[in-house]
């Protein structure tokens, strides 16, 4: 069943792909029983409309035939150019409406940290708020990357790590224990990274976190911790990710190699490329380095190497958001609140319809 977006708030980008059914802000017609959901999406804004995109698809193909709300937010203090906050305008709702609102689940995007500290990133009180909200507010709550980052250290004081070069590409993971979110997934996990930092699993244990896949390369991917009413979910990899998202960062920090606003080249992603397509990446590196110049950039062989990109973590992906969106719906059942607003709902229906009031 399509995801169903609240207000008439549809992106241009989902509507011409899936054609949406748009409801009202207040939901009045949404299905029945369905899952509310809420994406803060924090993304930069080169990033802003494929990460939506990415994670509409990933909820739609997730849900089956359970029928999904959604509704957009974005964290104030993220600087945005004319276009991005056109972007927000027309289809994104605002805090003050969030604070008024239960959702049966949210899911939080990290964004690109300007800081060393995330303590002095511009939304760091805003994202606070959101955080201490989600655990009484919520069933569950799914934290992508830095926002994985700011929680844990928000609610437990666990710091990040710089890492020596950046975490990126995709890496085989195994499962560490038994949870419901990992039910049914295949013994060989696959998940997307791209981070400077990372939190670690013997830290995580020791503030009372349950880490459920690690890879030997990567480290933690996912893991969890009930927060009051809230089942907290963390990622420190990228599920959501589309099969050209990689390719896309790796050349966007290529161009700022040749903007001269890094050092170094950047590593190519791990486990990502094939043979032929690494050949040619290699020798467009070497002309890179030997000719620096940002029109050089105008030359990278995406052509050359899209054929060969395939996202091999897909299917990992859709069966953990599938599981947790099954969690979510477990939950709402045996919840006494939700269940007897679904009953209020169901009788102001039956009234509606009969028109017998």
């Amino acid at each position: 069943m399509p995801l169903i977006i609240e207000g008439g708030r549809v992106p241009s980008r989902w509507a011409e792909k899936q054609n949406p059914r748009p409801v009202p802000s207040n939901g009045s017609h949404a299905p029945r029983n369905c899952l509310s959901l809420a994406l803060i999406n924090n993304m930069p804004d080169p990033a802003l409309e494929d990460t939506e995109l990415q994670f509409f698809e990933l909820l739609d193909v997730a849900s089956g035939d359970v029928p999904v709300t959604i509704k957009l937010y974005s964290l104030t203090g993220i600087p945005r150019t004319d276009r991005g906050q056109h972007h927000l305008n027309s289809f994104y709702f605002g805090f003050e409406e969030l604070w008024n609102n239960r959702f049966d689940g949210i899911v939080v995007t990290g964004t690109e940290p300007h800081h060393p500290s995330l303590r002095d990133e511009p939304y760091w009180s805003t994202l606070t708020q959101v955080l201490d909200w989600a655990e009484q507010n919520t069933l569950s709550t799914v934290l992508s990357c830095l926002a994985a980052h700011a929680s844990v250290l928000h609610s437990d004081g666990v710091n990040r790590h710089r890492l020596p070069d950046k975490q990126f590409g995709v890496f085989d993971s195994t499962k560490k224990c038994d949870h419901p979110l990992t039910s049914l997934i295949a013994d060989r996990i696959r998940f997307p990274h791209s981070r400077w930092n990372e939190v670690r699993a013997n830290e995580l244990a020791s503030s009372g976190y349950t880490v459920l896949t690690e890879s030997a390369q990567a480290g933690v991917d996912l893991f969890v911790k009930k927060k009051k009413q809230s089942l907290f979910v963390y990622f420190q990899g990228h599920p959501e990710y589309g099969a050209q998202t990689l390719m896309k960062e790796y050349r966007r920090d290529i161009k700022r190699f040749l903007r001269q606003e890094r050092e170094t080249y950047p590593t190519m992603p791990a486990g990502y490329f094939d043979e032929s397509a690494a050949q040619v990446l290699n020798e467009f590196r070497e002309t890179a380095i030997t000719d620096r110049r940002e029109d050089i950039a105008a030359s990278f062989p995406e052509t050359a190497v899209l054929d060969g990109l395939h996202d091999t973590w897909q299917s990992s992906a859709i069966c953990i958001y599938r599981n947790w969106l099954q969690y979510l719906e477990s939950r709402k059942a045996e919840t006494p609140m939700f269940a007897a607003m679904t009953r209020v709902a169901g009788a102001r229906s039956t009234l509606a319809d009969g028109d017998t009031a």
